[in-house]
């Protein structure tokens, strides 16, 4: 398996880059990576928002709905429909929260905790196939940017009115 480094781009590339084409790459990319993780989801009998449920809860059960609703940047809403159709699959279940009648944490099944479990195996393996192939150094070179542009978009969010 050959890893790609920065030092093997094209001359060509010290150009000036126009950050809209950048934009624009970035977003087809983020596209084509969905589209291929969604697949291999499928195979596993997940949809994408269901896997992120799952993945969710793996990493912290006991959310409420509403708290799950915020951590996948979704409405509460659009999060209650989805859980209602895990639930009856029997992936998750819903847990009375003592001295809270209105809210209810959510759980992971067995069965939940299994195909979540296949889901991210998927995941990884993508991951490993794609970006594992990169070089460590551009790797971490990539995370720095993606943080660095997450920051700014966070400062313009907090900047607007």
């Amino acid at each position: 398996m050959s890893r790609l480094t920065a030092q093997q781009a094209p001359a060509a590339d010290l150009e000036p880059v126009d950050p809209l084409r950048v934009w624009f790459r970035f977003i087809r990319l983020n596209r084509r990576v969905s589209a291929a993780v969604g697949a291999e989801l499928r195979e596993i009998g997940l949809s994408i928002p269901q896997f992120d449920v799952l993945s969710t809860l793996t990493e912290r059960e006991g959310l409420t709905q509403q708290e799950l609703a915020a951590r996948l940047y979704v409405t509460k809403g659009n999060v209650s429909g989805l859980i209602d159709r895990l639930v009856e699959a029997g992936l998750v279940e819903r847990r009375a929260i003592p001295g809270d009648r209105r809210s209810h944490a959510l759980h992971l099944t067995p069965a939940g905790t299994a195909l979540a479990s296949r889901g991210i195996a998927a995941q990884e393996a993508y991951v490993a196939r794609t970006l594992g192939r990169l070089a460590p150094e551009d790797v971490a070179a990539f995370e720095r940017l993606v943080l660095q542009w997450r920051d700014l978009v966070r400062a313009d969010e907090a900047g607007r009115p």
